[in-house]
């Protein structure tokens, strides 16, 4: 019997031809291959808190904890969840857990569940750079047009004057993200008055990627898009449980937004992911119950100010110039009084010359726009940032 011919290859257009494989997992690997210490991909080198892991174990061995949680979440951790928003916001209402929160598969799921329940093709949605690199991309999937403005360094807070020329009758989106990755900048009460009184009278809305919320920085504190009145009912507001408990792997986070809103992302994520990790929801309405004082939450800001600090007089002692960082677990630091190369060529430099590896932050660009800036991640344990300074020395 003849052996057929083999079939032509199906040319399959690419609906993101301009993107490759992201510069977290390229420098990731890179730092696999040259045996780098890893600051560059952001995930905490500890665990979550012990209470929590004998939680899961505990729900993980429990019969009929291993079958599909109800779509939005489990009950019990969506109102765990409302009464702590409730304690820590106590300006806004508090949020209704029947109609307002959503569990999804970290907040990654969240924004795109949000991005494709509201943006149509040719939607237009603003995008402060630089910025988490799922942005841009989750926004053309759905047609919509990414209109970018640049928060200028090395304070990286919002030309209101540059947003108001971009802002349109076609903006159907502002997206918000505070503290900011990677800069750690964070939206002040002035900002959310500024961004209020643009989008007065229009039907834009507010996703406000919030993440890094209980990390902020020197007495400042953190100020939710749902705790500014006349933001709160067009504002799908994010978090993750991911970067609260040190457990990025897990990936739960979720959404808050009035009941309309939260109809339409649930339209989404019934057929995206449908539900979350039946065990880890438990465990997670666990840590919530066990907490009422929100002393875990509370906790981390100083937590890691401590790290940031450590890390900074470390880096300072070998010469490095270090940006502000009011929130998040990222260290922005110029290179210039060392090398005259691109971000991503020092950064690979790093990675196989000193065994430490970063993230350039031209990645965090629509254009590459390079700005002479490299990425630190001081989510890890001390040993682990005297070493790598160390080695940066």
């Amino acid at each position: 019997m003849s052996t057929p011919p083999p079939l032509p290859a199906v040319a399959l257009p690419s609906k993101l031809p301009d993107i490759g494989v992201s510069i977290f997992t390229q420098m990731t690997l890179l730092a696999q291959e040259t045996g780098a210490i890893n600051l560059a991909q952001g995930f905490p080198d500890y665990d979550p808190p012990q209470a929590l892991l004998e939680a899961l174990a505990r729900h993980a061995r429990t019969p009929g904890h291993h079958q599909y949680a109800p779509m939005p979440g489990l009950p019990r951790l969506r109102e765990a969840i409302a009464a702590q928003v409730a304690r820590l916001q106590p300006d806004a209402p508090a949020p209704d857990p029947a109609t307002e929160i959503t569990l999804t598969a970290g907040a990654t799921e969240a924004l795109y569940a949000v991005l494709a329940a509201v943006v149509r093709p040719g939607d237009e949605v603003l995008v402060f750079e630089p910025a988490y690199d799922l942005y841009g991309p989750a926004i053309r999937l759905q047609g919509g047009v990414p209109r970018y403005v640049r928060l200028p360094a090395p304070h990286f807070r919002p030309d209101w004057d540059a947003v108001r020329r971009v802002v349109s009758a076609r903006t159907r989106l502002v997206l918000v993200n505070t503290p900011h990755n990677p800069s750690g900048a964070v939206f002040s009460n002035e900002d959310w008055d500024a961004l209020a009184k643009l989008l007065a009278g229009t039907n834009t809305l507010v996703l406000s990627d919030e993440v890094y919320e209980h990390l902020v920085f020197d007495g400042t504190r953190h100020r939710s898009a749902r705790q500014h009145p006349e933001l709160r009912e067009r504002s799908f507001v994010l978090s993750s449980f991911g970067k609260t408990y040190h457990a990025t792997g897990w990936k739960v986070g979720y959404c808050i937004a009035p009941p309309a809103l939260t109809t339409e992302v649930r339209r989404v994520h019934q057929f995206l992911t449908f539900a979350v990790n039946t065990p880890t929801q438990h465990a997670l309405a666990d840590a919530l119950e066990a907490d009422p004082a929100d002393a875990h939450a509370r906790g981390l800001a100083a937590f890691y100010q401590a790290k940031r600090d450590q890390f900074r007089a470390l880096l300072t002692e070998g010469g490095w110039d270090l940006l502000p960082v009011p929130g998040g677990y990222f260290q922005l630091a110029r290179y210039d009084a060392f090398s005259p190369a691109s971000d991503l060529a020092f950064a690979q430099y790093l990675a196989r010359e000193k065994g430490v590896a970063v993230i350039p932050v031209s990645a965090f660009y629509h254009n590459g726009f390079d700005e002479g800036l490299i990425r630190f991640c001081f989510a890890k344990e001390a040993t682990t940032l005297e070493a790598a300074a160390a080695r940066l020395r």
